[in-house]
Formats: C-alpha cells, sequence, structure tokens
C-alpha cells in the first residue's frame, strides 16, 4: 500500500469520525459556535478573503465569452428535509435566470427517482454527495474502497459524473476509484471545517488519477458556507458573500457556492436553530444580478469542467 493510502488520521479528524456522533446535535451546535468565535479573529489575515488565492495560474487563458469570472450554484443536499425543499428552490432561482447542481445522499434518505428527472428536466443538475453521511467514507483506504463501488452505482443510476464530499472530509488521491468528471471536496479557504487544510485557490483544478483518462476537474468552493455564515456565525445578511465575491470579480476566479436547502426557511416562520431566512439568500442572487450581469459565465459545474478538461489548463 502507497504511503498516500495508509496516511493515518489526524487528531481532529479522530474527533471528528468518533466523538461527534456521541454528542447530542444542540450540543454540537453550541460547541461550534464557541469555537469559532474563537478562531475568527485568529484567522482574519485568510478568512473569508486568502489574498494568496487570488493568483491566477500561469497556463490560464480566462473564462469562455471573455466574462471576468464564473458564478456557479450548487447545493449539498444533507437530509430528507432538504430533500423535499428542492423544487421550493429550483422554482426561486429560476426567476433569476439561474441554474443549480443539486447532490444527493444516496443511502442516507429517499431519494426520489422523478424528482431527479425533474432536476434534469428543467436545465438543473445532480450529483452524488458521499454515500451515508456518517462522517466515515474516508477512514480506511480499505473500507474506501467498497463504500466507492456503492457510489459509483449511483452515479450511473442517475446518470452523472459529479460528486461532493460530506462536511468536505476528503483525501483526494483515493478518489481515483469514482467514476467521476469532478468534484467540489476542497475549499480557498475555510479554518473552520473538520480538515481545515486550504487548497489556496479560487480558480478549478486538475487532479491527476492513475490514468491521463480518469482524471477529474476539482471545483473548491469559495464563498462560505450557509452553514457556517448564518447558522453557526449567526450573521444576519448577506454583506460577507458580497465582500467575498467582488474580491473573486477582480481576480477572475470562480465564485462557487455550496449552499444547503435543508437550512433554509421557506415558510417565513420564526428560524429554527438550525435554520436562517430564505431572504438572505434571495438577496444575495438578486445582489449578484443586479450589480455583475453582463459579466459573469454562469453555467452547471458539470460545464465548467468540460471546460476545463477540454482547454487542458490548470
Amino acid at each position: 500500500m502507497s504511503s498516500s493510502q495508509s496516511k493515518s488520521l489526524t487528531f481532529k479528524e479522530l474527533l471528528f469520525y468518533f466523538v461527534k456522533p456521541l454528542v447530542p446535535r444542540r450540543l454540537q451546535i453550541f460547541f461550534r459556535r464557541q469555537i469559532i468565535r474563537q478562531k475568527r479573529n485568529r484567522f482574519a489575515q485568510v478568512w473569508p478573503i486568502n489574498e494568496n488565492a487570488g493568483k491566477v495560474p500561469a497556463d490560464w487563458s480566462g473564462w469562455p465569452e471573455k466574462k471576468e469570472f464564473a458564478f456557479i450554484l450548487q447545493h449539498d443536499v444533507d437530509t430528507q428535509c432538504g430533500h423535499d425543499k428542492c423544487r421550493k428552490l429550483m422554482d426561486l432561482e429560476e426567476k433569476f435566470g439561474m441554474r443549480s447542481t443539486f447532490y444527493f445522499v444516496p443511502e442516507r434518505y429517499i431519494v426520489s427517482y422523478r424528482l431527479i428527472e425533474e432536476i434534469k428536466k428543467r436545465g438543473f443538475g445532480v450529483g452524488v454527495h458521499g454515500l451515508k453521511h456518517d462522517g466515515k467514507l474516508f477512514l480506511s483506504y480499505e473500507s474506501f474502497q467498497r463504500q466507492a463501488r456503492r457510489i459509483n452505482n449511483y452515479l450511473r443510476m442517475w446518470d452523472t459524473t459529479g460528486f461532493s464530499t460530506p462536511s468536505m472530509i476528503r483525501r483526494l488521491e483515493w478518489m481515483h476509484h469514482l467514476d467521476i468528471d469532478y468534484s467540489t471536496s476542497t475549499f480557498d479557504t475555510d479554518p473552520f471545517e473538520p480538515q481545515p487544510e486550504p487548497v489556496n485557490t479560487i480558480f478549478p483544478f486538475i487532479v491527476n488519477k492513475t490514468s491521463p483518462k480518469r482524471k477529474f476537474v476539482e471545483m473548491p468552493y469559495t464563498l462560505p458556507q450557509d452553514f457556517t455564515l448564518f447558522v453557526l456565525m449567526q450573521e444576519k445578511d448577506a454583506s460577507i458573500w458580497k465582500k467575498k465575491i467582488s474580491w473573486i470579480a477582480k481576480h477572475g476566479g470562480m465564485a462557487l457556492l455550496n449552499s444547503h436547502p435543508d437550512y433554509m426557511n421557506f415558510d417565513n416562520r420564526k428560524c429554527g436553530r438550525e435554520e436562517y431566512p430564505l431572504s438572505l439568500y434571495k438577496d444575495f442572487l438578486c445582489y449578484v444580478n443586479t450589480n455583475y450581469k453582463d459579466d459573469f459565465w454562469h453555467v452547471l459545474t458539470s460545464k465548467i469542467a468540460c471546460f476545463i478538461k477540454t482547454n487542458s489548463v490548470m
């Protein structure tokens, strides 16, 4: 076994895998809020903006149609509740002329094939979000190989080659076992994740697999996740998203927002402990359309991957 395959787990990852499931969800949220409150000042120089991530790659030739930057929307659907909100979220995004990709967890809840067909028919995308979302996908190389075979079955059944890792726990060097063309498993900067190491770029990049024909495009999320901003940090507006997209546009990168319908409150009622008003997401889409409408290339993640692989960049 190679050194990358036998790589030992860090202490933080061990805590995530084995201790987190034993802690009630309410306490998890409480402790994570306290930790983030302590970390936020310490990492102010690299979050939400890390200037090092804005460096343009040497072989970068620009976005299609001479657009200044790319704007990508995708959603990790963590629970049945989030699954059941997808149609409402599509309705909202369609009003802005936008489309997104929905990543479902195949063995955590019931995924409706009718919904998958409707998503595609309406011009949206579908991907696979882990397998069970239990934090154990990358626990060992052998178990990952076994789970990868099941993930590949769902990729075929759903006719997709897109993947995102739960909780951004990843081993990119193992993912050659997945039949994927693109993935969101990293971030340009996010010191608050269980595996906090950043990739330090706001551009997509190619991950070489064992065979050049099986390489995939990694598309790091570059806008903070909604759960971090609105549930853990309890931000009351979308100003951090607006500040970050302005910086990304200036540097010509990819503004990829990975959000979750699970935590969006569509009903104008009082928000629960893990909810935020849909108006925050809606306000951001309106802001982007109003201020950058003619400046960004807005496509599905699958099309970004095709562009990167076809042009053999990054």
